[in-house]
């Protein structure tokens, strides 16, 4: 079984800032916790594409570096504020053993459908600050502008059977100022 953490994914949560830290180390579903504390909560679809995955998805997921998965990005809003980008990786195993229906998500919360499923799951969280350098920081800030010189990001694998799906949520600057 590949390993949720790596080198570069096990960062303590602890080194977080204080106020991120809440939101950053909860086990359960994070978009549960974003509607219960933003009454204006929305998912706000960028893309959803078949597409090869980032390096370090590869071993997390086992796959080989020629593997196509479907890869959703999606920021989750407080009305106009971002507060999460979150990128999905779903390979085309998993998309045929388990999680068919995800294809269809749309702007429905992945979180949902993950968390309403009692057979699915949930490997122990991984975390990682990223900057400019990493992918995830830059397709975050392509979708929502200017950010930080840092964010805080964690990640996770979703397994139904042999059928693994990855969720990495990135936190940006809004979420910090919320109280958990």
């Amino acid at each position: 079984m590949p390993h949720i953490a790596s080198h570069r994914w096990n960062h303590p949560a602890c080194l977080a800032p204080r106020a991120l830290h809440p939101w950053l180390v909860h086990p359960g579903s994070l978009t549960a916790r974003l509607i219960a504390h933003f009454p204006a909560f929305k998912v706000r679809l960028l893309r959803q594409r078949w597409a090869r995955p980032n390096g370090d998805e590869l071993g997390a997921l086992g796959l080989r570096r020629r593997d196509l998965a479907i890869v959703r990005e999606v920021v989750l809003m407080s009305g106009d504020t971002p507060l999460v980008f979150a990128h999905s990786v779903m390979p085309r195993q998993a998309l045929f053993h388990g999680y068919q229906g995800l294809r269809r998500q749309g702007v429905k919360p992945l979180g949902a459908t993950l968390f309403a499923n009692p057979k699915i799951r949930r490997s122990q969280l991984a975390y990682r600050q990223l900057d400019r350098r990493h992918a995830l920081y830059r397709a975050a800030q392509s979708a929502v502008g200017p950010l930080p010189a840092a964010l805080w990001a964690r990640r996770s694998r979703f397994e139904l059977g042999s059928a693994r799906i990855l969720v990495t949520e990135v936190f940006l600057p809004a979420v910090r100022e919320a109280k958990p």
